[in-house]
Parts: structure tokens; sequence; C-alpha cells
């Protein structure tokens, strides 16, 4: 990968809608190369796709909870931990973690009332769970803005 690959990862981590013409005037090629870098950075994978950013607040979502999770040291309890998670949209983000806590995730919900039911209903009754721990977000400081392309 060269610094040109990483300069469209770079404006495209910006805006992932730019067009071909504006991406290729940005980092300096004619659009045909352009394109065809773009394609093969997605067919190695290291594009691996393209998503709108979406205001949380405009979808009923603005409550956000990090969770810690303790799961019993099994590998069928922690199995079927992380597959009873992908069951769970509310579950926007999930991390399995050295040490512990076992497990990290970053839940979006409408409002307190609606993460009591979840951590009643859900969170608590999922197997393997022995302890669930809530860091209500006060304030997001910094927003994911995609990775550092620099080599």
């Amino acid at each position: 990968m060269d610094q040109i690959d990483r300069d469209i990862l770079r404006e495209l981590q910006r805006d992932g809608r730019l067009s071909n013409q504006e991406l290729a005037q940005r980092v300096g090629l004619t659009p045909s190369p352009c394109m065809r870098r773009v394609r093969q950075l997605e067919q190695d994978g290291v594009i691996q796709g393209y998503r709108a950013v979406i205001d949380p607040e405009a979808v009923g979502r603005s409550f956000e909870v990090l969770v810690s999770v303790e799961v019993r040291r099994e590998r069928e309890a922690v199995e079927a931990f992380e597959a009873a998670l992908q069951e769970i949209p509310d579950v926007i983000e999930a991390y399995r973690l050295f040490g512990s806590p076992g497990c990290l995730l970053r839940i979006a919900v409408e409002d307190l009332k609606a993460y009591e039911r979840l951590w009643i209903e859900r969170l608590t009754t999922l197997a393997g769970v022995t302890e669930v721990n809530s860091q209500i977000i006060m304030k997001r400081v910094k927003e994911p803005a995609g990775l550092p392309v620099d080599g």
C-alpha cells in the first residue's frame, strides 16, 4: 500500500459518498486509475464497506451505555453468550477482552427505562453471565472518525 492508497482511504473515511471524479482530484490521480485503486482496496478487504452516520436522537437511540459483562470462562458459555449478542439489536458494539471484564458492550436505547428493561429481560438472563456493570455515557467527547492510515 503506497501513499496514494492511504490518501484514498483517508478521503473515503471523511466522506464515503465522494464521487470518483472528486476523489481522484483530491488524491492527485485521473479518474480511471483512481477507480482501479478503490476497487483493488475493496477486493483486498481493506475497504470493508460504506455506511451512513446516523444521528442517534433522530432514531430514538440517544441513551448510550457502556456495559462490562463477566461470562463464565468456559468455551461453551462464551460462544453461547457471543451468539446471543448477535440477536440483540440494542447492542451496537461488543468486544471480548483479555482480563476483567471479559466483555465490553456499547448499547444504544431510547432512555433509562428502555435500558432497565433490556438489563432485566435480556442481559442478566444470558447464559453464562455472572455480572453486569453499567456506565451511562454523559457526553461523547470524540466522535469515531476512522482509523489513522499513515504508515
